[in-house]
């Protein structure tokens, strides 16, 4: 190797036809399918290295020069400069991946594993976890994967575990998922906070244990009337959102999200998109005149029907929980679809299907399916109003219109 410096030209590079030195180790690379790239060869610890400058269509020769020169003043230091090349390069991939949010780390497990999911609809329900304001995700969306804890796990978790264990135990699944492929992916660092076994089963009771009393957390419909009068005299968004999702028999996520483009007060219908909905399908509810009143009276230009204070974000998930727990110990917000779907089958003479349309089961059977072809939408405008009406009595107005029988016959 010699030790002169600085020995090509310009124009020697453009014609080099072979590897050439410039000096000092540093050497254009001529491969022998005619593309030439700058290499630095060194020795340190009696050792020969060497480490690539770049090409050099895109490094000039100066570039190259001034590369070398900072590789040689590391080799001054004791240095390996292409060790200290590749540390930088990882320091900056990782700071990078602590820039990696967690749901840009959702999005890349479901596209790493969509191809492997049996249908669309197993799709949809995973992004439907993630996706949107309203996903059960929202709070942690934002925030680099790297951050994610414990802490912040359970804060995801804790709103809907007691009131929905069921959903609470797949959104639970699906984030450990997400952390666990973050993690192999190289954008976060040590133990799954997400992971039940030894770990957040030490801080949460199991599902079993939350199913197994699931049945007793609906109010019974006779006591619809007096609760409905109590709420009403309640203020605030999270009452009205309350109300609503009672009269409208629907899930907390499909009202907290309920935006205006959704609401058709002309005709008195709520559409729902596929994407917001548990089964991933357009759910259409029509609305009884006391769910029109509420919208009439919190009617605003913003996107959300019930936002949360400053009006550009949906109220929080357990917002109304908040409010059924101030009023009865003994209920949640999922519960109140229970009491309807029981007032349907006592009450009137509605058929299983229509209730179950109403509510936007999944059908159960081939006889079923063909009557769900159509979301029978006058007869459920019908269902909803005697709802909202059955709502409106209280047990003294419903004694009221009982005729004794001997009145009856005199």
């Amino acid at each position: 190797m010699t030790r002169q410096a600085n020995r090509l030209t310009p124009v020697q590079v453009r014609n080099a036809k072979k590897d050439v030195c410039d000096g000092y180790g540093l050497w254009l690379q001529v491969s022998r399918y005619g593309t030439r790239s700058w290499l630095f060869r060194f020795m340190i610890d009696g050792k020969a290295d060497s480490m690539g400058l770049g090409p050099m269509n895109t490094t000039s020769l100066a570039k190259a020069r001034e590369r070398a020169q900072r590789a040689r003043d590391l080799l001054q230091e004791g240095i390996n400069p292409r060790e200290h090349r590749d540390d930088e390069h990882a320091k900056r991939k990782a700071e990078a991946a602590k820039a990696l949010t967690f749901k840009q780390c959702a999005d890349g497990y479901i596209k790493a594993n969509r191809a492997a999911w049996k249908n669309e609809k197993h799709a949809a329900q995973w992004a439907s976890t993630f996706n949107g304001a309203t996903a059960a995700t929202a709070a942690i969306n934002d925030l680099p994967v790297a951050s994610i804890d414990t802490g912040l796990v359970v804060k995801v978790l804790q709103p809907i575990w007691y009131e929905t264990p069921e959903t609470a135990s797949r959104v639970r699944a699906r984030l450990e998922r997400v952390l666990a492929w973050a993690t192999v992916a190289g954008y976060r660092t040590g133990d799954n906070p997400a992971r039940w076994t030894g770990h957040l089963k030490e801080l949460l009771p199991a599902k079993t244990k939350i199913a197994s009393v699931e049945h007793h957390d609906a109010i019974p419909y006779r006591d619809m009337g007096a609760f409905m009068a109590e709420l009403r005299t309640k203020k605030g968004t999270p009452a009205r959102a309350l109300e609503f999702a009672i009269l409208t028999a629907t899930r907390t996520g499909e009202v907290i999200g309920a935006r205006w483009s959704e609401i058709d007060l002309d005709d008195e219908l709520w559409t729902v998109p596929g994407e917001r909905m548990k089964a991933g399908r357009e759910h259409r509810i029509p609305l009884s005149d006391r769910a029109v009143a509420i919208l009439d009276a919190i009617r605003s230009d913003g996107e959300f029907v019930f936002p949360r204070e400053g009006g550009t974000k949906p109220l929080h998930g357990s917002s109304m929980w908040e409010v059924v727990k101030r009023m009865r110990d003994d209920a949640t917000t999922h519960g109140f679809r229970a009491t309807f779907r029981d007032w349907a089958a006592e009450q009137t003479s509605y058929p299983n299907e229509l209730c179950e349309v109403a509510l936007a089961h999944a059908v159960g059977n081939k006889v079923e399916a063909a009557y769900r072809r159509g979301d029978m939408m006058e007869k459920r405008r019908r269902l909803m109003a005697d709802w909202a009406a059955y709502c409106e009595q209280t047990p003294a107005k419903r004694a009221s219109t009982v005729t004794p029988i001997r009145e009856a016959v005199r």
